[in-house]
C-alpha cells in the first residue's frame, strides 16, 4: 500500500508539473515579448550609469550620462575617470560619432568598426546602438519554463526577422510575473555563443519593472565580464532637441 501511495503521489506531481508547463508555454511568445518591450522601451529616457570593466589583472569603472529618444537618437557623455571625462558619443539614424577631448577630434564609427569593444568592455558599439524593440526585430517561440534567481521564468528562443541585427538568435529567460529578462544568451547564425548577460536588481520604476544591473560576458575574449549599473533612470522626459546634434559633441 505504501509503494502504491508513493507511486500515485509521483504520478500526481508529474501531471501537475505537466499542466503548469503547458499553461506557461501555451502563452503567445509575441505577447510575452511585447510585455518585455513595455518594461524596457520608452519614448525617451535619461540614464546615469557606471560601467565596470573586469580585466584579467585589474578593474576600472567609467561613469556616464545618456539621453535617448526612441531607437534613432542617443547622446552619451562620459564623466569619470579624468582620462575618459568629456568623451561623447552621438547616434543619429544608425550613424555614430565619437568626440575625444584629448585629441580634440570627432570621428565616425561605421561598418565592421561597430563590432569593436567600447572602451575595452564586453560591449560593442553595436550593442549600445540598437534600441529597437525586441518584438520588432525577432520572431519568438516559448520553449519551456525554468527557475532562475528564485523566480519562475519562461524560456524564449528569438530568431532574427531582419538582416541588420548583431545577433541572429537569442535565448532569454523571462521573469514569468514581471516580464523582464533575467538572462540572455546571444548567438551567431552559425550557432556559436557570442555573449551572455545576467540581469539582476530588478526595481519598480515609473510603473514598469527594470533590471538595474547587467553583467555582460563576451564569450570570445578573456576577462571576468563587464558590469553595467543604472544608478538613475527617468522615462518619458522632455529632452531638448539640441542634445541630439553634432554641436553637442563639442
Amino acid at each position: 500500500m505504501k509503494i502504491f501511495n508513493n507511486t500515485f503521489t509521483r504520478i500526481i506531481l508529474i501531471i501537475i508539473s505537466t499542466l503548469i508547463t503547458l499553461q506557461l508555454t501555451g502563452q503567445n511568445g509575441k505577447e510575452i515579448l511585447e510585455k518585455v518591450d513595455q518594461n524596457l522601451s520608452s519614448k525617451n529616457r535619461i540614464i546615469e550609469s557606471s560601467l565596470t570593466i573586469h580585466g584579467r589583472r585589474s578593474s576600472r569603472t567609467i561613469t556616464s550620462r545618456s539621453w535617448t529618444e526612441g531607437d534613432k537618437k542617443s547622446f552619451t557623455e562620459y564623466l569619470t575617470p579624468a582620462s575618459e571625462a568629456g568623451t561623447k558619443m552621438l547616434k543619429l539614424d544608425g550613424q555614430l560619432w565619437i568626440y575625444t577631448p584629448s585629441a580634440d577630434r570627432t570621428i565616425q564609427i561605421s561598418g565592421h568598426l561597430l563590432r569593436q569593444s567600447v572602451m575595452g568592455s564586453d560591449l560593442s558599439y553595436e550593442d549600445m546602438m540598437d534600441d529597437r524593440k525586441l518584438s520588432d526585430v525577432y520572431n519568438v517561440t516559448v520553449t519551456g519554463k525554468d527557475t532562475l534567481q528564485k523566480r519562475d521564468v519562461l524560456v524564449l528562443e528569438l530568431v532574427a526577422k531582419v538582416s541588420d541585427i548583431a545577433y541572429y538568435k537569442q535565448k532569454m529567460w523571462i521573469d514569468a510575473e514581471r516580464y523582464v529578462p533575467l538572462r540572455q544568451e546571444m548567438y551567431a547564425r552559425s550557432g556559436q555563443l557570442l555573449k551572455r548577460a545576467e540581469l539582476t536588481e530588478v526595481k519598480r520604476i515609473q510603473n514598469r519593472w527594470y533590471p538595474s544591473k547587467v553583467v555582460y560576458k563576451d564569450m570570445l575574449k578573456d576577462g571576468k565580464g563587464t558590469e553595467f549599473v543604472t544608478s538613475s533612470i527617468k522615462f518619458d522626459q522632455t529632452i531638448p532637441e539640441h542634445i541630439f546634434s553634432k554641436a553637442s559633441l563639442r
